[in-house]
């Protein structure tokens, strides 16, 4: 054997599936959890957030409804810390628990964090962005291009617009540069 095969693995032959074609296994609730609640202990402490967490379990075992499995909800004195830069920390601490957790990227829809009602709020000015931008492009015939956003923010402005008159929707970009853009609906790309 030589050198170079000994120190680089071994390609997969053959036809390997794309991720998204793999069975995903439920996520264990109980044990998320228990994983969640050791995670944010450690991280609050290292951090030296003065946070409290609460863990709950609004839409159980129903799939589908649009809610999270598992809601993480902060509150406390460093509130304003987690929501600054549209929420860039709360967004990262919840990143981060999704590794933890070891999930795969179609479950993270299941296990969101928030805190003030950051959520809630954000999902009405997606959608109010959308609305007002759909408007914009049937008065001016011109297409209108969202600054790059993750794929949570994009899909719930293309459910908003589904349907929506005069106008159709796109993603374009790769990584961490993909965006959104509404169309004129007679309009080709």
């Amino acid at each position: 054997m030589s050198d170079e095969s000994r120190n680089f693995p071994r390609k997969p032959r053959g036809n390997t599936p794309p991720r998204n074609d793999r069975p995903v296994r439920p996520v264990d609730m109980a044990r998320a959890q228990a994983q969640l609640k050791e995670f944010l202990d450690l991280a609050l402490r290292e951090m030296g957030l003065a946070l409290s967490h609460e863990i709950s379990t609004p839409n159980a075992g129903k799939p589908g409804e649009g809610a999270p499995e598992i809601l993480i909800t902060f509150r406390g004195e460093d509130e304003g810390l987690l929501l600054e830069h549209n929420a860039e920390l709360l967004l990262s601490i919840e990143h981060i628990a999704h590794r933890w957790l070891r999930l795969d990227p179609r479950q993270h829809d299941q296990v969101r964090f928030d805190c003030g009602d950051y959520r809630a709020a954000r999902l009405e000015e997606l959608k109010l962005s959308a609305r007002v931008a759909a408007q914009r492009v049937r008065e001016t015939g011109q297409s209108f291009e969202f600054n790059p956003m993750p794929p949570r923010e994009r899909r719930i402005i293309h459910l908003e617009l589904n349907g929506a008159a005069g106008v159709r929707t796109a993603s374009e970009g790769t990584g961490d540069r993909r965006h959104l853009v509404i169309y004129p609906a007679n309009k080709k790309t």
